[in-house]
């Protein structure tokens, strides 16, 4: 009787040590447990407000980056594909019917000015005719007005005027964009999609790529997927326009019980609790508690009002959305659940993951039954 007493007081001492152990945080692991979040928590003294999720708090938090263009881009219209810019290139055929032509040698009927630059004034210089006003003009208007010059020196002139090419009509694409570079407006290519489909379309996931616009001191932004979803999104181009094709830059962090322990970049425009959670793995079936899923973020105050009913809070505050899985309705909250830019998703371990390690720590390189034995007493 007295053995059995003594081997069950040595069976106690060994479970107050792993008990010891265990509350010490000797014990390796991923990151807090569900008690010690909730410790900090503004109801115990803390600097967070944890929140469990349900169908009002996904529609406060539910905001995805609001990207558009403004008014002044969307009102632009067209520009016409004859309409000459300072810049451009114009090439000029000139039709004399005299045997000593004023352009050319004599005896020949047409004098072909191959290139003549519309300078930043926007004028023109002909031989005979002297300075034309090119930019703003037709190439049809331009031609007359050659014509009524040179026809006070010369019978019946003919003339040709055709745009070739200039940097006054052109934009820019960089980024991932199938060929980068520099390319003219022209009546195909007026537009954002016809211009992106000239330069080669996306190289990206056309779910993440991002369409920056810059003309002079304005910027504008869009989803590569709203341009073809919203007319109205694909506005008319402008000389010196310049296109930007990016990946989406947000992203989580995922930490705990999870398949991959990083910085993860969103794949979709808007990405909730439980694609981000599918697309770090999932929940380590081995070790992560499926009622312990918390998303930490720092929220702007209208919405934390709003969340916790409130109209006090100023400034960001930290918010600590809670997640169960194993609730009846658990994995439709996390599929509703937004994740933000930013954002941490953090799984933590099940509670008999901790008494594993707990034992683990303590036995150390002990495996034999025996040896485990003899450390009770029972040998």
């Amino acid at each position: 009787m007295k053995l059995m007493q003594n081997r069950w007081a040595k069976c106690a001492v060994v479970v107050a040590c792993m008990a010891a152990v265990s509350s010490c945080g000797l014990v390796p692991r991923s990151g807090p447990n569900k008690r010690e979040i909730f410790a900090g928590s503004v109801q115990r003294e803390g600097d967070a407000f944890i929140v469990a999720v349900n169908d009002r708090v996904t529609r406060a938090t539910a905001v995805v980056p609001a990207l558009g263009f403004s008014n002044k881009f969307q009102n632009a219209s067209q520009l016409g594909s004859d309409t000459i810019r300072p810049g451009d290139v114009l090439s000029l055929t000139i039709w004399e019917n005299v045997d000593q032509p004023l352009l050319g040698p004599e005896g020949q009927v047409a004098a072909v000015l191959e290139e003549v630059q519309v300078d930043g004034a926007g004028f023109i210089f002909v031989p005979y005719a002297g300075r034309i006003r090119a930019a703003g003009n037709t190439p049809e208007s331009i031609r007359r007005v050659i014509s009524g010059k040179l026809e006070e020196q010369t019978p019946d002139p003919q003339v040709e005027v055709r745009r070739v090419a200039g940097d006054g009509a052109t934009v820019s694409l960089v980024g991932a964009i199938g060929g980068q570079g520099v390319y003219p407006i022209e009546r195909p290519t007026r537009t954002l999609s016809t211009m992106l489909a000239q330069a080669g379309g996306v190289t990206i996931t056309p779910e993440i790529a991002q369409v920056t616009v810059l003309r002079g001191g304005q910027r504008g932004q869009i989803w590569l997927q709203d341009l073809y979803d919203n007319p109205k999104l694909d506005i008319a181009l402008r000389g010196g326009d310049r296109i930007l094709v990016e990946a989406d830059t947000r992203a989580f962090t995922a930490l705990g019980a999870t398949g991959a322990q990083s910085r993860v970049n969103f794949e979709t425009k808007n990405l909730s609790a439980i694609e981000a959670i599918a697309q770090v793995g999932g929940i380590l079936p081995q070790s992560g508690d499926p009622t312990g899923v918390f998303v930490f973020r720092n929220e702007a105050p209208e919405i934390s009002n709003q969340v916790l009913g409130r109209s006090d809070l100023v400034g960001a505050q930290r918010m600590v959305y809670v997640l169960n899985l194993t609730e009846p309705n658990g994995m439709f909250m996390a599929r509703d659940f937004v994740v933000r830019d930013g954002d941490t998703l953090y799984v933590t371990e099940a509670p008999i993951t901790s008494w594993n390690k707990t034992i683990a720590a303590f036995t150390g390189t002990l495996t034999s039954a025996d040896t485990i034995g003899s450390l009770g007493g029972f040998n």
